[in-house]
């Protein structure tokens, strides 16, 4: 296929609000939802990311990398992480089927440095690499998709992850907050650390957050006060495909530039 191609691509110009990506969600309703994002916000989402990862943990992403996704790209673009990979330029590797003991394998054998997951999967490399004896060290995950437990975190540490958790919805392209450790923290205690590390941290450049009632009062941010997320960034998706209803609720009595979930 590589021989038989032409080496040289012209692509025709277009406006950069035209919609590059479109996919499905269910969430937390079980209802099918189309959501889709323009050439423009997966830009603005790919600058935004990269400057949060490199002063994640002392510079997370890095251009020397070996980066391998765990997270298929239909699952919101694989959290917008090879489109980052890509700009860098960085060495990527790609799995094929999420077998737990081949991903260990490419770990191994490509020198992979950076992956992210979801909390099951995780739970499942670190049964591979326990039953096989393998050291996960230099070996970095961000997961998401779900909260990640401190009893996950802290075996993850101890078998030698570098791990991270971060928050986002497909409806957010999908990255809003990244948890990680500034140098000071590095001096933390062991569990401490943990903990940290399990929130979802703090939110991405261009990103404002709100915890509201139902009158969009603002909340005291006490971990204990329930309310509502209110998020805002240039990248959230502008409605739900060929659903205006659903579209119009997501969007109720918000700007176009905020969206409630």
């Amino acid at each position: 296929m590589l021989a038989a191609a032409v080496p040289w691509r012209n692509f025709p110009d277009f406006d950069d609000n035209t919609r590059a990506t479109t996919f499905y969600t269910t969430g937390t309703t079980g209802q099918p939802k189309g959501v889709y994002f323009s050439h423009r916000q997966l830009v603005l989402h790919t600058l935004s990311a990269r400057a949060a990862l490199a002063a994640v943990g002392q510079g997370w992403f890095k251009d020397e990398e070996v980066y391998m996704p765990i997270t298929p790209m239909f699952h919101v673009h694989a959290w917008g992480f090879p489109y980052i990979a890509t700009m860098l330029g960085v060495k990527q590797v790609y799995c094929g089927r999420y077998v737990p003991d081949s991903v260990v394998a490419l770990f191994q054998r490509e020198k992979v440095t950076l992956s992210h997951c979801v909390p099951t999967i995780l739970r499942m490399l670190l049964d591979s690499a326990k039953t096989k004896g393998i050291n996960l060290s230099g070996w970095k995950i961000l997961v998401g998709g779900a909260a990640l437990p401190q009893a996950l975190a802290r075996e993850a540490l101890e078998g030698g992850l570098d791990i991270y958790a971060g928050y986002g919805m497909s409806e957010t392209c999908p990255i809003l907050t990244l948890s990680g450790l500034m140098p000071k923290m590095t001096r933390w205690a062991f569990e401490r650390q943990v903990e940290k590390r399990c929130q979802a941290g703090r939110p991405l450049p261009l990103t404002q957050l709100r915890i509201v009632d139902a009158d969009m009062n603002d909340l005291p941010h006490d971990g204990k006060t329930p309310g509502e997320l209110v998020a805002r960034a240039p990248w959230l998706t502008q409605g739900y495909l060929k659903d205006p209803k659903g579209s119009e609720k997501l969007w109720s009595g918000f700007p176009r530039c905020s969206l409630r979930t």
